[in-house]
């Protein structure tokens, strides 16, 4: 069985293992992409942010305990909303849950300082279409900040046969995009390729201006193992990019 958007999230042994992996400190989540988003996103006092595929939304109540001005998620998984209610109930007057897929979601217009993902679009089959529904939602000038499993390893149909720890990578089939099937946490979950042109240019196409993109270069005072920081100089696994409408 194959699994596709936030679905494999309401497995409740598949979430279970997912929660233990994110929170370990030396994940890409927190060693790599979690200190590269904050550089993206800068200062965030007064401001209203929509996070598309916001998990238990641990990074919404950093930010309003930073200084946002209100917070509001969206998320698909049931048993993923249901954490991040229960991460927000201290903050609830400036946080909110819809538990909506990002493409469900009804944005409205002009209403958004910020608009952030963290690993999420990689699950999305019509870019173009979510990137016009975040310029829609934002108001002008606003930014635009998210981040991506590096398409150098998504790109192979034959990268990962299963879930371990991978010490090689196959970077095979680039400029062929669509869906790939990888196995993780003892289940399979649909991706979707694409090229870092790809996305560059359906940000363009959408109205955004791109001013900066980063592939998530490691750095070492963010590992506590030596060996797992080498290893993550092999390959960037993430892509990140900021934009402006």
């Amino acid at each position: 069985m194959e699994f596709r958007g936030a679905s494999v999230y309401d497995q409740s042994d598949f979430f279970s293992n997912f929660m233990k992996r994110r929170n370990r400190q030396d994940s890409p989540n927190n060693a790599i992409e979690g200190p590269l988003i904050y550089e993206l996103i800068g200062e965030i006092q007064n401001k209203s942010i929509l996070d598309l595929g916001c998990g238990d939304a641990s990074f919404g109540k950093e930010l309003i305990l930073q200084g946002a001005k209100n917070y509001t998620g969206v998320e698909g998984s049931a048993q993923m909303v249901e954490a991040a209610r229960s991460n927000l109930l201290e903050q609830k007057q400036k946080g909110t849950i819809h538990n909506e897929t990002m493409e469900t979601y009804d944005y409205p217009k002009d209403a958004f300082d910020l608009v952030t993902s963290r690993f999420a679009f990689h699950y999305v089959s019509d870019i173009n279409q979510l990137f016009q529904n975040v310029n829609k939602t934002l108001r002008e000038g606003g930014r635009f900040a998210f981040s991506i499993q590096h398409p150098l390893t998504t790109s192979s149909f034959a990268s990962k046969q299963t879930g371990d720890k991978r010490g090689n990578w196959i970077v095979d089939d680039y400029f062929l995009d669509g869906e790939r099937r990888e196995p993780w946490i003892d289940k399979v979950v649909v991706k979707y390729h694409r090229t870092i042109e790809q996305y560059f240019s359906a940000l363009r196409q959408a109205g955004f201006t791109v001013l900066d993109l980063r592939e998530g270069t490691p750095k070492r005072e963010h590992f506590s193992s030596d060996e797992e920081f080498v290893r993550r100089q092999r390959i960037p696994v993430v892509l990140a990019f900021l934009c402006v409408k």
